[in-house]
């Protein structure tokens, strides 16, 4: 008597797809049944791709037709494993009530890029705006210096049943920065996995509440800490900071290119120019370019981005950071203008940016190929 596909497909009712809470049948891992006479053909799919768990399907089929359909039968089993693939999360922002993540970076050191931060985060304060500042420079950090909170260390607060790092706030800005962990003299003597982790825990592990901008000060070059960066939070945009000499303008250029990458794709917001010339107190009319005129200025233009200002070599800019009082505190100077028009050009692009541009996404990779390193 031949072999009746309906008892086949009852008897295979009698067995739980694996992982599915459902039988063979109802879960749809079987894709087809043949007969002919005494011979039987069952294709099906399981999701485990262990010969073991193939292994175990084909006898169990093999048995529950032998016992419930005829024990002569020719039962031949096809298993193939089909391991469902999961969507991968676009995740536009890691950070909860974190409504733009600016990171504010220099392809050299020693180009201002601290100072721009900080007193960009007090002009974009004094507009209004809630703003926060990481300090991501682990092996120079400086931004709680500049906002002389030195000795301030940050306190356990318990967010949602979690324990959570408050930022220390000053002027109106809330701070997290290595500088609060390490003495002024210890040196940080990290390989690029524990500087990440470190930076993971001040992004994630603390308690920005609601922010207008999160301002990322970055270290200079395009290493470790800026494709971690990159990996850990959806980047809005970046700012780079260059002086007018052609060697800053050289590692300015890698920065450009660095967030330009197809794999890291962060729009570069503008190009700040500093130190762009010199204007002696007794001689208030006169410039001196020091450094070389309009260098940054035809960086962007070449780099097919905005510059959004410059900012000049003065004294008491410097004076005003090393005594923790960003000039850009002061109302109605020229610098505090500076800063202020700084500010409101790099708006204006964050503005055209976010209406003609989707979310930034977290980059998904491990290495970068293309991307200097200094």
């Amino acid at each position: 008597m031949a072999i009746n596909k309906k008892d086949i497909t009852k008897a295979l009712e009698t067995i739980t797809a694996p992982g599915e809470g459902k039988n063979l049948i109802e879960s749809g891992a079987v894709k087809n049944i043949v007969t002919f006479d005494k011979e039987v053909i069952v294709d099906v799919t399981i999701s485990n791709p262990s010969l073991q768990a193939k292994k175990k399907m084909e006898v169990e089929i093999m048995k529950v037709i032998h016992d419930l359909v005829d024990q002569k039968t020719d039962v031949k089993v096809n298993v193939q494993a089909i391991v469902p693939v999961k969507p991968i999360n676009t995740v536009e922002n890691k950070l909860p009530g974190v409504q733009n993540i600016i990171a504010i970076a220099s392809g050299k050191g020693g180009v201002g890029k601290s100072t721009i931060t900080a007193n960009m985060a007090i002009s974009l304060q004094k507009m209004g705006f809630k703003v926060g500042i990481l300090d991501a420079d682990v092996y120079g950090p400086s931004i709680h210096l500049m906002f002389d909170v030195e000795n301030a260390r940050p306190l356990s607060v318990t967010v949602d049943g979690q324990s959570k790092m408050q930022p220390i706030e000053s002027y109106g800005v809330k701070i997290l920065s290595l500088g609060f962990f390490t003495g002024a003299n210890q040196a940080v003597i990290w390989r690029g996995a524990m500087a990440s982790k470190a930076l993971n825990q001040m992004i994630f592990d603390a308690n920005w509440g609601e922010l207008d901008f999160l301002l990322i000060d970055l270290p200079p070059g395009t290493g470790d800490i800026h494709l971690s960066i990159v990996q850990s939070v959806a980047v809005t945009g970046a700012v780079i900071v260059s002086t007018p000499q052609n060697i800053a303008l050289a590692d300015a250029k890698k920065g450009v290119a660095m967030f330009a990458q197809a794999d890291i794709n962060v729009p570069v917001l503008g190009i700040v120019e500093n130190m762009s010339y010199f204007t002696p107190e007794e001689l208030p009319n006169n410039k001196y370019y020091i450094f070389g005129k309009d260098g940054a200025k035809n960086l962007a233009e070449d780099s097919n981005t905005t510059f959004l200002g410059e900012v000049p070599l003065v004294q008491s800019i410097r004076e005003a950071c090393d005594a923790g009082h960003p000039v850009a505190l002061q109302d109605n100077t020229p610098l505090e203008n500076a800063f202020s028009e700084i500010t409101k050009n790099m708006l204006t692009e964050l503005v055209k940016r976010n209406k003609a541009l989707p979310p930034t996404e977290v980059v998904r990779i491990t290495a970068l190929s293309g991307c200097s390193t200094n």
